[in-house]
């Protein structure tokens, strides 16, 4: 029971700390709850967080392929501590810019908003690296086992923390729009601790493992 437990609330740590930096969708959210309704902003949340979960669960398939090649999983592991570090880097460098005032052309149609969230969630496949990236990092590291159950808890874990970042902008409103652009920075900067931080460890996994592949 802890380990699924456990399970349950990394993944929706990973996708709630993911979902919170300034960004389309989040955005996107925050203004239909302000120039709409929350209705219909809640609408556009649950498309965003289905596609969010159908990616995730593409990425897992493809992990179970890697885990059946040890050698492939291996090259994955030294190639996510690369990753994490150019996405420390990513986030660090986004903490230092400016974030002007992004206004949501694509808000202004008459498409039904939960197909509009799952529309624009799904032109943002940058999902699926993301998620792949996360999915060899908790396998290594055996917080994630490469079974059924765990991949479901997983699973739904980020779907509850996508729902729950992204009701945090829906519901905030107008007083989040100027708050957030404020603490932007923070943001950023925590997350790219986080990616520093997990590389490093991954990094020295690998290191003290003395390059056997099990």
């Amino acid at each position: 029971m802890y380990d699924f437990v456990t399970i349950f609330f990394t993944g929706m740590l990973i996708s709630f700390l993911g979902t919170l930096p300034l960004g389309t969708l989040n955005v996107s959210a925050m203004q239909l709850s302000v120039q709409e309704n929350t209705r219909n902003a809640v609408k556009f949340a649950l498309g965003v967080a289905l596609v969010e979960i159908i990616y995730v669960r593409i990425s897992l398939k493809g992990m179970n392929w890697v885990m059946e090649h040890q050698t492939v999983f291996r090259v994955l592991e030294w190639i996510t501590v690369l990753l994490f570090i150019v996405l420390a880097i990513s986030s660090f460098r986004t903490a230092r810019k400016k974030e002007g005032d992004q206004k949501n052309i694509v808000l202004k149609n008459n498409l039904d908003r939960f197909l509009l969230g799952f529309t624009m969630s799904a032109i943002n496949p940058v999902q699926i690296p993301f998620w792949f990236i996360w999915s060899t990092y908790l396998l290594s590291n055996k917080f994630l086992l490469p079974k059924e159950l765990h991949f479901n808890i997983y699973t739904a874990g980020i779907g509850i923390g996508t729902l729950i970042a992204l009701a945090f902008f829906i519901f905030a409103g107008k007083w989040i729009i100027t708050r957030l652009k404020a603490s932007h920075r923070a943001i950023n900067m925590v997350v790219g601790f986080v990616f520093l931080l997990s590389a490093g460890i991954q990094l020295y996994r690998l290191l003290t493992s003395g390059g056997e592949v099990k």
